[in-house]
């Protein structure tokens, strides 16, 4: 799992997340919601370690993530940024290749030509692989950086609003292909979102926060309540049943 004990990030006397004490479980799917300025970001950026933690300690598959060598978390766990400055005349195919580096260190094997190949195919990205970076949509570019992400192969993945650039029907098939790793291959994602409802539909999880603090952790029946939802986002919300689960209407 991935423990956070009394996590602390300070940006002025005003400005802080935190302290924050959160599980969060292992395998499946858990969406980090709340308003802008919650702390969501940041909270995954010190899961990730790219950024330093002022206080506390955080835990990922019983590792110390401040103190583990970058060599052995690159192994374990992967993050994607919300945002991303790849070289733009990089193929698809070698960024997603990038995914292979804690293990190839760039001299890519047959082994992980094979996986590079296995994540452009399930990510929709056959066609474009030999398409340079500048040549592609914000969504396809967007699904090159998941397709590399995924290509790492670490048991737990950080997605920082993997939806970003993505249509209706792309956010659909990420939150899909989201769901797919998660139930088939076993991993951990914990992802931030900011549509409510797709929380809801493709979630196991959902940790709400506010004002730098985790307001709500819970199931999607848990969380998805009037009352919660109404206070965390500051506007009135109204939970209807819809037919694949609960729908936030505002």
């Amino acid at each position: 799992m991935i423990k956070l004990d009394q996590v602390k990030k300070s940006y002025s006397d005003h400005v802080q997340i935190g302290p924050l004490q959160l599980e969060l479980p292992k395998a499946g799917l858990t969406a980090l919601i709340g308003p802008n300025g919650a702390g969501k970001s940041t909270t995954l950026m010190m899961i990730g370690r790219l950024l330093h933690l002022d206080e506390g300690h955080i835990q990922v598959a019983g590792l110390d993530v401040s103190s583990t060598k970058s060599k052995d978390l690159a192994k374990i766990i992967t993050i994607l940024r919300q945002e991303n400055h790849f070289v733009t005349r990089l193929t698809v195919r070698q960024l997603v290749g990038f995914g292979r580096f804690p293990y190839s260190k760039g001299r890519l094997t047959p082994e992980d030509e094979a996986i590079t190949s296995k994540y452009i195919d399930f990510l929709d990205l056959t066609q474009l692989e030999h398409r340079y970076l500048d040549e592609l949509s914000g969504g396809q570019r967007q699904r090159a950086y998941v397709a590399m992400v995924l290509c790492q192969e670490t048991e737990y993945v950080l997605l920082d609003e993997p939806l970003n650039n993505l249509d209706i029907a792309r956010s659909v098939q990420m939150m899909g292909y989201l769901r797919h790793v998660a139930d088939v291959f076993g991993r951990t994602i914990v992802t931030v979102l900011h549509d409510i409802n797709f929380a809801a539909k493709y979630s196991d999880h959902i940790c709400a926060m506010k004002d730098g603090q985790v307001a709500a952790f819970g199931t999607v029946k848990e969380i998805m309540v009037a009352e919660t939802l109404s206070d965390i986002f500051e506007t009135p919300l109204e939970i209807i049943d819809g037919p694949y689960g609960p729908i936030a209407v505002y």
